[in-house]
């Protein structure tokens, strides 16, 4: 099975629609520009709370690629210039 076909596949039994081939080449780039220029293990979780950001905009009627549009727009103001130390709350 092709990594395509294993996405489409879990988005089927999830009941989730399926992710278009746009949304997946964003999703991947934010991550990795998160992973480079944030930390590793952030980006499949900076993946996740994509996730639930479009959803959530998605059922109030903002159609999920601007939604997707917005929140990689959103992290990629919160990635530090190369070599910057990123901002941690404290």
């Amino acid at each position: 099975m092709t990594p395509d076909g294993w996405l489409d596949r879990l988005a089927d039994e999830l009941g989730e629609r399926r992710l278009e081939p746009t949304e997946v080449g964003a999703i991947l780039k934010v991550a990795r520009e998160v992973a480079h220029g944030v930390e590793r293990r952030l980006a499949p979780l900076t993946a996740y709370v994509l996730g639930l950001y479009v959803g959530r905009e998605s059922t109030e009627g903002t159609p999920p690629r601007e939604a997707l549009e917005e929140a990689t727009r959103t992290v990629r103001s919160m990635i530090p210039p190369n070599g910057a130390e990123p901002d941690r709350p404290g």
